[in-house]
């Protein structure tokens, strides 16, 4: 029983956890309202509005602050662990969306418009993952949501 005592006592997991379930939520809610249709895949998917990783590292960095103060190594790695997650998820993480979209679309003109030479290759049956990556705002979303769940849970 300690265990789980212990694991739910841990105000920066559940700080950074919280987090990133609200932002799951949020970006489930937002997804529905743009596309006027349900996609289970939101709850638990990458990509999107607001960024759950960012919501997640942002509420650890600001956790570890409030545990640990600013000065601490704890801090130093809790925010260069944020700098980095956020860094990649509008870099290489967007960028490899971008390209799936565009290898999507090359894949669809190819079956329609030449049947018989996609025949002969060896083209992936289901769609690559468009949704990877987030663009500024969507990053800067997910850290405002961490941050201030950190700071009043």
């Amino acid at each position: 029983m300690s265990f789980f005592r212990e694991l739910f006592g841990n105000y920066i997991l559940m700080a950074a956890v919280l987090s990133w379930m609200a932002a799951q939520a949020l970006k489930t809610i937002i997804d529905l309202l743009v596309h006027k249709q349900w996609n289970p895949q939101r709850i638990i998917g990458s990509g999107g509005m607001p960024s759950s990783h960012s919501a997640l590292v942002c509420a650890f960095m600001v956790g570890t602050a409030r545990e640990f103060g600013i000065g601490s190594f704890n801090f130093a790695l809790a925010f260069l662990f944020a700098v980095v997650v956020m860094y990649d998820a509008m870099g290489v993480r967007r960028a490899a969306g971008e390209q799936a979209k565009v290898i999507n679309v090359l894949v669809d003109n190819l079956v329609e418009n030449s049947p018989d030479e996609a025949d002969n290759m060896d083209l992936p049956e289901k769609k690559l993952q468009e949704y990877l990556g987030h663009t500024p705002t969507q990053v800067f979303a997910g850290a405002v949501l961490g941050g201030v769940i950190a700071m009043f849970l």
